[in-house]
Order: C-alpha cells, then sequence, then structure tokens
C-alpha cells in the first residue's frame, strides 16, 4: 500500500470527490492509502504543497498559478471546482452591494482565493477597494460564516449550502458571482512537476480513483449525502441542496478534469485586479498538465 499525504481545505463541501473515494474504497482499490491533512488557511496548503510536506492537494487555483509565476514548481493535474458555487452573503439589513460601502468584508487571503471575485464584484456595484471597503482576510467558507454570525464582518462568499443556511437563517443573498463567470477555476487538484515526474505511476493510480469518485458523485445522491452529512455536519436537507445544486451547475467536472476556459477566465479576473504581468504573457494551458489523468482514463475499464 502506498501512502500519500493529500491536502485539502477545512471541512467543506470542495472535498466531497476526495471523501467519496475514500469512502466507496477506490483509492485503497489502487493500492493508495490517504492521509488527509484538512487545514484552514488556504496559503498554508500551497506552502505545503510547493515544501513537499505534502503530495497532492485540493488546493486553490489562483495560489498554484502565482507559485508558477514566482518559480515554483506546481501544476494543475485534475479539477474540482470548475464553476462557482458561492452567494455574497450579508447582514440582515444590507439589502443591495452598494450598501456594502464602509463594511468589513470576509475573504480566505488577501492574495488569492475569494478576493479577487468579491473585488470585481463590488467594482461593478461601483465600490472600489481600498477606499470604499476592508477586506479582511479570515479563512474559508467555514470561518467566514462564523466570524459573519458573530458581527466581526460584515459580508463574504458562503459556499453550497452555507449559503442556502444562511438565507433560511435571515441573511442577505447579495446574488452570485456566477453569472459574471460561468466557468471559473477555484479550486483544482494540484502537484509539484519534480513529484509528477518521480511518481508518475502513483499519480495515474489517485486520478482513476479521483475519476470514479466524480462518476459516483453524479450518480448517487444517497451516497454523497451521507459523507457529506458526517463530514461537514450540515443537516441531509442541506446537503441534498449543495447535490442538487452542484450537479445542476457541474459545479465538480463529471470527468475530473479542469477546465481550460475556467483557468482562462480566473487568469483574466485576477489581472483586472492585481498587477500581475507575468500573467498577462501566460495562456491557461501553461499552468495544467493532464497527462496523468489522460492515462488514467484510458486505463479504465468501461463502466468505471
Amino acid at each position: 500500500m502506498t501512502s500519500l499525504r493529500v491536502g485539502a481545505v477545512s471541512r467543506n463541501y470542495f472535498n466531497l470527490p476526495l471523501w467519496l473515494g475514500i469512502e466507496a474504497g477506490f483509492f485503497s482499490a489502487e493500492g493508495l492509502s490517504l492521509e488527509v491533512h484538512l487545514i484552514e488557511a488556504i496559503d498554508q496548503v500551497t506552502d505545503g504543497l510547493a515544501s513537499g510536506g505534502l503530495d497532492l492537494a485540493l488546493n486553490v487555483t489562483e495560489n498554484t498559478l502565482l507559485n508558477r509565476e514566482s518559480g515554483g514548481d506546481l501544476t494543475i493535474i485534475g479539477g474540482n471546482v470548475n464553476r462557482l458555487p458561492f452567494s455574497l452573503i450579508a447582514r440582515p439589513d444590507v439589502r443591495t452591494v452598494g450598501d456594502l460601502r464602509g463594511a468589513k468584508i470576509g475573504v480566505s487571503s488577501l492574495r488569492a482565493g475569494s478576493s479577487s471575485l468579491v473585488m470585481r464584484l463590488l467594482a461593478d456595484a461601483g465600490l472600489h477597494h481600498p477606499a470604499d471597503y476592508t477586506l479582511v482576510a479570515v479563512g474559508p467558507i467555514l470561518s467566514r460564516w462564523e466570524r459573519l454570525r458573530s458581527g466581526e464582518i460584515d459580508a463574504g462568499l458562503q459556499g453550497a449550502p452555507l449559503n442556502h443556511i444562511a438565507i433560511d437563517l435571515g441573511f442577505s443573498d447579495l446574488g452570485s458571482p456566477r453569472g459574471l463567470f460561468p466557468d471559473f477555476q477555484f479550486t483544482s487538484l494540484d502537484a509539484k512537476r519534480s513529484w509528477l515526474k518521480a511518481h508518475g505511476d502513483t499519480a495515474t493510480r489517485f486520478l482513476r480513483a479521483f475519476i470514479r469518485a466524480h462518476h459516483l458523485f453524479y450518480a448517487d445522491p444517497d451516497a454523497v449525502a451521507a459523507v457529506a452529512c458526517r463530514e461537514t455536519g450540515v443537516e441531509r436537507q442541506y446537503a441534498d441542496q449543495a447535490w442538487r445544486e452542484y450537479t445542476r451547475d457541474t459545479i465538480f467536472p463529471r470527468d475530473a478534469r479542469p477546465s481550460v476556459a475556467a483557468v482562462q477566465s480566473l487568469m483574466e479576473v485576477s489581472s483586472l485586479i492585481r498587477d500581475l504581468p507575468t500573467r498577462a504573457s501566460m495562456r491557461a494551458e501553461t499552468y495544467i498538465d493532464t497527462a496523468f489523468l489522460d492515462a488514467a482514463e484510458q486505463s479504465l475499464r468501461p463502466g468505471q
């Protein structure tokens, strides 16, 4: 049995393909034993991957792009959140995006993650950072939800199913960024190119199980709900609501593939917000390596 250290951000719904593949025995069938590291700070996931402390990770894609642009070795080898599952959720008394003037907006990180999306959404409403509002780095979705409820922040992006829970509790839904960006590679399965060169067979075996987990996600809502309720702590009704949204809008890719169009959208949005001279000369394909996914897909038996 080959042991793999796999990183992921927090205990949120983004990790369902990973948890589902473990539960269904897909990884063990490939001779893989996963040591899953759930990390609250998104930058620490990237740092763990870059330093060799993690072998693979469901990582915030913009951090992988930033790593490569600074001379690093990270690359995208699989999809994860290929379309945005977020709503901009605010205090109950905030009724429009324009009401966020002077507000504190919670984001996962000031340099990557949700901050680019928030800045673009608010810019479209005539609010500009830092003059009109403050960005506060409070961590990923679960942390943002806790701080919104406590009043430490006034708004933040919330992903399914927490956005639905928030709306039912009376918080304001200021809209989804998905209308602006139909494809957006928010998170992806990433690895070091040097690790892949030395462990190509292991990467292919992992991706066979990863593909099967995505097939199961779309095929078996009861299996998904059981894992989602246990791992994230949400009630069944909200697990089901998230599954319907994810499958209806193909938020997870059915084939576990990253999306060139979604990476390109991420590049364009972040380049509008940040001064990224290197990125302007790069193509989305530069950051993606599907060779191991191709090999995994070709070696799967029909029906798997």
